[in-house]
C-alpha cells in the first residue's frame, strides 16, 4: 500500500461505502456530541418516524450556547432572562431523557463548552470521527481525529444511524517552522495561516497542521489553531497525535485505563502520515516572522499586525462594506483605537492555561475605567481550577468579570452582548457583523491582547507589558 496521510487513515477505517461519482460515501461517526441549540429539530424529526437513537453510548450531550453565565440565572436564584434560551435548555433536557441521551445538565459540575470538555473528559480520542451540529467542532482535530460541524438535518442522521453522508475532500499540509517570538501565541499563529490562506484557501479541503512549530504546542494551543480550521473554509483541521497528546489523555475520566490505555496508545502511534505521503496541496509558514495579530474586519481573514495599519483595497466593494460596518478608514493605525468591551473566553480561547496567560498580565494592574472585561472559562472544571490557583482574584482585583462556564459573548444568544456600535477585542472565533450583538465590531486577537487591551482601555501590544 502506498504511503498516507493521517487524514487518509481516518477516512478508510470508516468508511462503510465509498462514494461513488453519483453518491457520497457512507462514513461511521465514533462519537457524536450535541448541545441544545441544533439538536431541537432533530429530536423532533426522530419522533415524527418513530425512530430512536441509534447507539445512545455514543451520543454525549452539554448546554454551552445558550446557557446564562451569570450565578444567579445558572442556580435558580432568578429565572433565565432570555426565554428562547430557556426553553432550549429545557428541550434539550426532555429530550435526552426521553431518548436515553447521557446529558452534562445545566448545574453540572462537569458542564461546558462542548469542544472544551470533550477533550477535558477523554472523550475526545485519536483516530475517532467526531461530528457535533456546530462548525468548531474542528478543535478536536488537534488530536488527530477527524473532526467536523454538521448541520441540524445530518445530526438527525447520526442520531437515527450513527452513520453520515460525506464527500471526501482534499488534503492540505500547512508547514509551521520557527519558533513563536515572546507575546506570539497559537492564536496568532491561526490568524496568520487565514490571513495567508484567506476565507475559502480551505475550502473542500481536510488541514493537516505539521512540523516542529505545531510539534512544540501544547494540547490547549493545539486545539486553538484546530478550532479556527473552519475560518479558513477548511472541513476539519488535524494534528498527528504524539507523545504530549498520550500525556494529555492519559488518566481523563472517559480515556481508557491501564493496559486498554497502552493498546490505545500502540494503535495511536500508527495513524501519523507516512513519510513519502502527498497532499493535494501544501503552504510553508515561518511562525518566527509572526507578531500580535488583530482583526479588523468582519471576516476573521481580515486580520493586521497589531501594529499595521488598515490595509487600502480600492475597487473592493466587500472591504469596504466592512470598514463601513466597523467604523475604521483604509490606512488607519488600529494600535491606540478605543474599545468598550473585551471577552476572554469560548472554545478558542477559554482554557486554563488561556486564563494564566491573562492573569499573569493583569496581575496588579487595573482595567481601564469605562472598560467592560469579561472573563469567562470553557467548563465548570477550568473555572474550579482556576479557582484554586487564585486566578479568579487576579481577575476581580483588577475590576473584571468572572463568570460561569459557557460560550457567552462569543454569540448573541445568551444574554452576553456588546452595546451597537461599540468595540470588542475578543478572544472568540467570529467577527462577523452583529455576531456579539447587533450593531456590536469584534476585534478577535489572543488572551494576552485582548488583557493589554483591557488594561489601556484601548488596542494595544501585549509585548509592551511584557518587559
Amino acid at each position: 500500500m502506498s504511503a498516507q496521510t493521517l487524514f487518509e487513515k481516518l477516512w478508510r477505517a470508516h468508511e462503510v461505502i465509498a462514494e461513488t461519482e453519483d453518491t457520497p460515501a457512507v462514513l461511521y461517526i465514533d462519537l457524536h456530541l450535541i448541545h441544545e441549540v441544533t439538536s431541537p429539530q432533530a429530536f423532533t424529526v426522530l419522533r415524527e418516524r418513530g425512530i430512536g437513537v441509534r447507539r445512545t453510548e455514543r451520543t454525549f450531550a452539554t448546554m454551552d450556547h445558550s446557557t446564562p453565565t451569570d450565578a444567579a440565572q445558572l442556580f435558580g436564584k432568578v429565572p433565565i432572562r432570555m426565554e428562547s434560551a430557556a426553553e432550549q435548555i429545557h428541550e434539550l433536557e426532555r429530550n435526552c431523557a426521553a431518548f436515553g441521551v447521557e446529558l452534562l445538565g445545566l448545574r453540572h459540575a462537569q458542564r461546558g463548552i462542548v469542544h472544551i470538555i470533550g477533550p477535558e473528559l477523554g472523550l475526545t480520542q485519536p483516530g475517532k470521527t467526531i461530528v457535533c451540529g456546530d462548525s468548531h467542532t474542528s478543535t478536536h482535530g488537534a488530536f488527530g481525529a477527524l473532526a467536523f460541524g454538521i448541520g441540524t438535518t445530518e445530526v438527525g442522521h447520526v442520531l437515527a444511524s450513527q452513520c453520515l453522508l460525506q464527500r471526501k475532500p482534499r488534503t492540505l499540509a500547512v508547514n509551521v517552522t520557527g519558533t513563536l517570538a515572546p507575546g506570539v501565541t497559537a492564536k496568532d499563529l491561526v490568524l496568520a495561516i487565514i490571513h495567508t490562506l484567506g476565507v475559502g484557501g480551505g475550502t473542500g479541503s481536510v488541514i493537516e497542521y505539521r512540523g516542529p512549530t505545531i510539534r512544540a504546542l501544547s494540547m490547549d494551543e493545539r486545539m486553538t489553531v484546530c478550532n479556527m480550521s473552519i475560518e479558513a473554509g477548511a472541513r476539519a483541521g488535524l494534528i498527528a497525535p504524539d507523545e504530549t497528546t498520550y500525556a494529555y489523555l492519559k488518566g481523563r475520566p472517559r480515556a481508557p485505563e491501564g493496559a486498554a490505555f497502552e493498546r490505545a496508545v500502540e494503535a495511536w502511534r500508527r495513524l501519523p502520515s507516512d513519510a513519502g505521503a502527498v497532499f493535494d496541496r501544501e503552504i510553508s509558514i515561518d511562525a518566527a516572522s509572526i507578531v500580535p495579530m488583530i482583526t479588523y474586519g468582519t471576516n476573521p481573514g481580515m486580520s493586521v499586525p497589531v501594529t499595521g495599519t488598515v490595509p487600502v483595497r480600492a475597487g473592493d466593494g466587500v472591504h469596504a462594506k466592512a470598514l463601513a460596518y466597523m467604523g475604521l478608514a483604509a490606512g488607519q493605525a488600529l494600535l491606540g483605537q478605543p474599545i468598550e468591551y473585551v471577552f476572554l473566553g469560548s472554545c478558542t480561547n477559554g482554557r486554563l492555561s488561556d486564563l494564566r496567560e491573562a492573569a499573569g498580565l493583569l496581575k496588579g494592574r487595573k482595567v481601564a475605567a469605562g472598560v467592560k472585561f469579561l472573563v469567562v472559562p470553557g467548563s465548570q472544571q477550568i473555572k474550579r481550577e482556576a479557582e484554586d490557583e487564585g486566578l479568579d482574584a487576579i481577575f476581580t482585583a483588577a475590576g473584571a468579570d468572572w463568570r460561569e462556564s459557557g460560550c457567552s459573548m462569543c454569540l448573541g444568544m445568551n444574554g452576553d452582548l456588546v452595546s451597537k456600535g461599540a468595540y470588542c477585542v475578543s478572544t472568540s472565533n467570529r467577527n462577523f457583523e452583529g455576531r456579539q450583538g447587533i450593531g456590536a465590531r469584534t476585534l478577535l486577537a489572543s488572551p494576552i491582547t485582548a488583557t493589554a487591551s483591557a488594561i489601556a482601555g484601548r488596542i494595544a501590544d501585549p509585548r509592551d507589558l511584557l518587559h
